[in-house]
C-alpha cells in the first residue's frame, strides 16, 4: 500500500511541475529572446510585367513568373503595395522586377523598379 502512495505522489509532483512550466509565474513576456522572423528580410526579386495600376486603391496588377518565397507558381494577380509612392515610379506596360511577401496576412509588393 506505500508502494501506492509513492506512485501517486510522484504523478501529482509530475503533474503540478508540467502545469507550473507552462506558464510563465512572473508574466515577462519573452518575446525579445526569439530571433525576429524570416519575413522581415528583404524578400528575393521576381520578374513581371504591370498590366495595370490602381493608385487610388494602392493596388497593381502584374503579370509575374514564380515567386519562390511565397511558393507562387507565374500567374497575372492583383497586388497591394506596401507604399503607395512605389507606383509613381512604373507604368502600364513596363517590365519590373519586384519582391513580394506576406504583410499582415496580405501578398503585398514590397519594392518595384523597372526593369533594365
Amino acid at each position: 500500500m506505500k508502494f501506492n502512495h509513492v506512485i501517486a505522489a510522484v504523478l501529482l509532483a509530475c503533474a503540478f511541475g508540467a502545469q507550473a512550466q507552462a506558464s510563465p509565474a512572473s508574466g515577462v513576456d519573452h518575446s525579445a529572446h526569439h530571433a525576429p522572423a524570416a519575413s522581415s528580410a528583404a524578400a528575393p526579386s521576381s520578374d513581371g510585367e504591370v498590366r495595370k495600376i490602381d493608385k487610388e486603391q494602392g493596388k497593381v496588377t502584374l503579370k509575374h513568373g514564380p515567386i519562390g518565397n511565397l511558393d507562387m507558381p507565374g500567374m497575372t494577380m492583383v497586388f497591394k503595395v506596401a507604399d503607395p509612392k512605389m507606383l509613381d515610379t512604373i507604368k502600364e506596360g513596363d517590365k519590373v522586377k519586384f519582391s513580394a511577401d506576406r504583410v499582415n496576412g496580405a501578398i503585398t509588393v514590397t519594392d518595384i523598379q523597372p526593369a533594365k
